[in-house]
């Protein structure tokens, strides 16, 4: 998400970075700069007027002249009104009521209601320990009770059952008795949604809304609509008390003008951003994390905490106790850092939340990291033998003609992987007697993200 942005102005912030001086007309270019960028993002233009006001009022201020770095001023002056254009604090959700505490959401059809439905009741069984019920009062589109019925097993939530020939007021003062006799925590209304804004699609939602009572109001809006996003936005935040936004995939997404646009317009927090289509691919949005990833600054806290979550501490324990104990990191132990990487969305997801320094090409290094690269190497790992994997240096050439061939890849594939395999041993071992902190300051950059100084 935010490519195009991103590309833009992390180039004018390298431009100011290190200047002892900056002139009028630095200042104008780079505000110029980030104008087009914005522009070129699909940002809508009343944003995008407000937003490059406030930077000049600020630039041409005493905040810049008066520093002793004026490029770095400018860029932190940037990042704030990012942070500020993008929701200033990020804003969880609020479970403190009588349950069950009723989340409705509502947004056009295809911006992913039911999908982010069932990501959102993932995200509070597993992280917050929630007893949480799902239904749709869709009935103009059978096949999405269906959908979310489905989900809604996959993830571990009960199902309320409703169908097309009932009104949705009935199904929700029904889901609302059921969910209250179940004992649940959370009731979360997945609402109908049509290609485009009419009124009887807004008076359903109004009617539905009225009985359902929620606690928490969440317009779901594709973050790929650009400004067809800041319509549907406006029109839902008129016709319903919004508490909230979430953005559906962000993944694919390389503008982002949707998430500048959105919370400017309905003054509601992005809660939420969806980053694929797995159950488990929805992020808090953090304003002041995303803004650092805009600015190519990264993203280190949220790595971090995914890390936490996704990778298995059993595991990365086991592994641990291995190398400490003198025994060497095998193709078995590769395999298994490849699938937990594939786990957190591949290395290109993970790069997103680096410090990318000025030397290195990004899209360049994505490239390299695709998950087509890891399936390919995790195949070539399972054509070996379990001795093979726990002693690469006995693999000749005609066993990585066998392994090559099981794998459907060539011997250079073989080689490539042994190779990587190697230099991975050789840093383990670094690790393990200790070299970790030599590791982290040999790394390239030194642009250390906000809250990582």
């Amino acid at each position: 998400m935010f490519e195009t942005l991103s590309e833009r102005l992390t180039q004018a912030a390298r431009n100011l970075s290190g200047k002892g001086r900056l002139t009028d007309t630095n200042i104008k270019d780079t505000i110029r700069q980030v104008r087009l960028a914005l522009l070129e993002a699909d940002v809508a233009l009343p944003v995008v007027k407000a937003f490059i006001e406030r930077i000049r009022e600020r630039a041409v201020g005493e905040e810049v002249g008066k520093s002793l770095t004026p490029g770095q001023a400018l860029i932190k002056i940037i990042h704030s009104e990012l942070v500020e254009i993008l929701g200033s604090d990020t804003v969880p959700l609020d479970l403190r009521a009588q349950p069950p505490v009723v989340i409705f959401l509502a947004g056009l059809q295809g911006a992913g209601k039911t999908t982010t439905a069932a990501k959102l009741a993932r995200r509070l069984i597993e992280k917050d320990k929630k007893r949480v019920m799902l239904v749709s009062v869709d009935i103009h589109r059978p096949a999405a009770i269906l959908q979310l019925e489905t989900l809604a097993g996959e993830v571990g939530a009960t199902h309320c059952p409703s169908s097309a020939d009932e009104t949705p007021e009935n199904i929700v003062e029904r889901a609302l008795d059921d969910s209250r006799r179940q004992h649940m925590d959370v009731l979360i209304v997945d609402t109908a949604g049509r290609l485009h804004i009419d009124e009887e699609m807004m008076a359903e939602a109004s009617r539905v809304h009225a009985m359902a009572q929620p606690h928490e109001t969440l317009f779901v809006v594709d973050s790929m609509a650009g400004q067809d996003a800041v319509k549907s936005a406006s029109a839902f935040n008129e016709a319903l008390p919004l508490t909230g936004v979430i953005l559906t995939k962000a993944d694919g997404d390389a503008k982002g003008g949707a998430a500048l646009s959105v919370r400017e317009v309905t003054g509601k927090p992005i809660r939420f951003i969806g980053v694929g289509e797995k159950t488990d691919a929805l992020e808090v949005f953090h304003p002041d994390r995303m803004a650092s990833r805009i600015l190519g600054m990264g993203d280190v806290l949220s790595l971090v905490e995914e890390i936490e979550g996704k990778v298995s501490k059993e595991k990365a324990d086991k592994l641990a106790k291995k190398l400490k104990g003198g025994k060497s990191f095998d193709l078995s132990d590769l395999k298994d850092q490849l699938e937990q990487m594939m786990n957190m969305g591949g290395m290109a997801a993970m790069l997103e939340k680096l410090p990318i320094p000025g030397n290195l090409n990004p899209a360049a290094l994505k490239d390299s990291a695709n998950e087509q690269q890891f399936r390919r190497q995790i195949a070539i790992i399972n054509s070996m033998t379990p001795a093979e994997r726990r002693f690469p240096k006995t693999i000749n050439g005609s066993r990585k003609k066998r392994i090559a061939g099981g794998a459907g890849l060539q011997i250079q594939d073989v080689n490539r992987l042994l190779k990587q395999h190697q230099q991975m041993e050789k840093m383990m071992k670094k690790m393990s007697r200790g070299g970790m902190k030599k590791m982290m300051r040999g790394l390239p950059g030194g642009m250390m993200p906000p809250g990582m100084r």
